[in-house]
């Protein structure tokens, strides 16, 4: 045993626990498939059209954001259920009946932390709604199949649970060198032919392989013209985070879980959040060797590691040490899920990993609240106040781990600045001083504190829920470490 399976059989409950008495078939019907998969690795699923109910579409489009952007054919949430009924009827008939069509998706561009713009394709309500479906019943398959250092959007997986292995890696494993890898605009590069290779491993239903097929081509509109996707998902789909994960657990997770089992000489551990991924190792060579053979594997996929954004470093415990014994200055640092990984060590001179808001996305933030603020300049206090409560909240709420205490103070007393600013210009004699702002901050702006635990901590409570079948000590599995 290496790593457990995906959805624990202790939360398969909690899953797709039934939301009513009337839809209590749906949930005892997908542990069925689920079961199956468990038993059968190489199992071929041919009926699961069926598992798509009007009550399943029901249940997907009430998880659905009701203030997402619409698709080309502008429809809203509410819109569309102001008719719902009606509306899931017709759209149940045409999915069983092969009439339900794809409509492209609408291609918008959100700028990225740097400076590039990143483009997603927003698809329409009914597309949306019936990729929620059907990725519920795939999750019963796949989730019993993907490996447990995969977190990307995955059920009962987050961004903090990603941190929190690679942390407790780091910290108990022989990691002396990190691979800080990047594949270049993976959602646009996947390859249609091998990822549909891929699904077929393990579904057969021939109704739900054409739905992926229809989705995959359905092309994208951007200012009018529609353009043909022959590679690629659509960033912003909500099918595309399963298939991104199939097409990375056949090209990169099973072959990296074989790597370290028969290639290499020392410790190895692995943690990826969709294309993003980190790999940690013991000894140079191994890291060398497999970063050689990485960019080949990829190759054969039509994926490649972004030259810009790949790095092997020396990281770790004794790489301050080392690296002081060859002048050759501090150890390096890597970013990943939005913190900067820094070797440092505690009041007491023992290695501790630090992890820092990244300093570019700060800028970022503080820039957009600073943007914010200047449309709400002629607002009423009390509601600028409600904004700016929000997102300090939010932004304690992911980012305030231990060791991150000075990005959080920075953050709320550039907010603090930001809004006396603000309120400054609303008239050429206004007199705001700090003195009347105190009393605002205090009622309005969150005060700053830890609200995460340790990473080991929270990594020892979560790991067995998360990895039931993980029998062997928790330390020689962090991160998905081998025995």
């Amino acid at each position: 045993m290496v790593e457990g399976k995906g959805l624990a059989e202790g939360n398969t409950s909690q899953q797709n626990a039934p939301r009513t008495q009337r839809r209590t078939s749906a949930p005892s019907a997908l542990n069925r498939v689920r079961e199956a998969a468990r038993k059968d690795g190489s199992a071929k699923f041919t009926a699961l059209l069926h598992h798509i109910t009007i009550d399943a579409l029901r249940d997907a489009f009430e998880r659905l954001n009701k203030k997402a952007s619409a698709g080309i054919d502008g429809v809203t949430w509410q819109q569309y259920e102001a008719g719902l009924d009606e509306n899931l009827r017709d759209l149940h008939g045409r999915l069983h009946g092969g009439t339900y069509r794809a409509k492209p998706s609408r291609r918008v561009h959100i700028p990225k932390a740097d400076g590039r713009l990143r483009p997603l394709g927003i698809a329409s309500l009914e597309d949306k709604l019936v990729q929620r479906a059907v990725v519920e019943v795939l999750n019963a398959i796949y989730e019993v199949d993907f490996l447990g250092f995969s977190y990307g959007f995955r059920p009962q997986r987050s961004q903090h649970d990603a941190l929190d292995a690679l942390a407790t890696g780091i910290e108990r494993r022989k990691v002396n060198w990190v691979l800080d890898a990047d594949i270049r605009g993976f959602f646009d590069a996947i390859d249609h032919e091998w990822l549909r290779k891929f699904v077929e491993h393990r579904i057969a239903d021939k109704r739900v392989l054409r739905l992926i097929q229809k989705w995959l081509s359905a092309g994208v509109m951007e200012e009018g013209r529609w353009t043909e996707s022959s590679e690629g998902t659509p960033q912003g789909a909500t099918v595309s985070p399963l298939l991104a994960n199939v097409y990375l657990h056949y090209v990169l997770d099973l072959w990296i879980q074989q790597w370290r089992e028969k290639r290499a000489r020392g410790d190895v551990v692995v943690v990826r959040y969709a294309d993003d991924f980190i790999v940690g190792f013991q000894y140079q060579s191994d890291a060398e060797q497999f970063l050689g053979e990485l960019r080949e594997r990829l190759r054969k996929f039509s994926l490649e590691l972004h030259p810009d954004k790949t790095r092997l470093l020396e990281f770790g415990r004794y790489a301050t040490e080392r690296r002081k014994a060859r002048e050759a200055g501090k150890p390096e640092t890597f970013n990943f899920l939005g913190f900067t990984h820094i070797c440092a060590k505690t009041k007491r001179g023992e290695f501790q990993l630090a992890r820092h808001t990244i300093a570019a996305r700060l800028r970022i933030k503080l820039g957009e609240v600073k943007t914010e603020l200047n449309g709400r300049k002629h607002e009423p206090i009390p509601k600028q106040g409600r904004y700016l409560r929000d997102v300090v909240t939010g932004f304690f709420r992911y980012h305030a781990v231990p060791t991150n205490m000075r990005a959080l103070k920075t953050f709320r007393t550039e907010v603090q600045k930001l809004w006396r600013n603000t309120l400054r210009r609303r008239s050429q004699k206004d007199g705001t001083q700090w003195v009347n702002m105190k009393a605002r901050i205090q009622r309005w702006i969150p005060k700053v504190c830890i609200q995460h635990p340790w990473p080991t901590e929270r990594f020892e409570r979560h790991h067995q829920l998360q990895e039931p079948s993980a029998v062997i000590p928790l330390a020689r599995i962090c991160a998905g470490g081998g025995p």
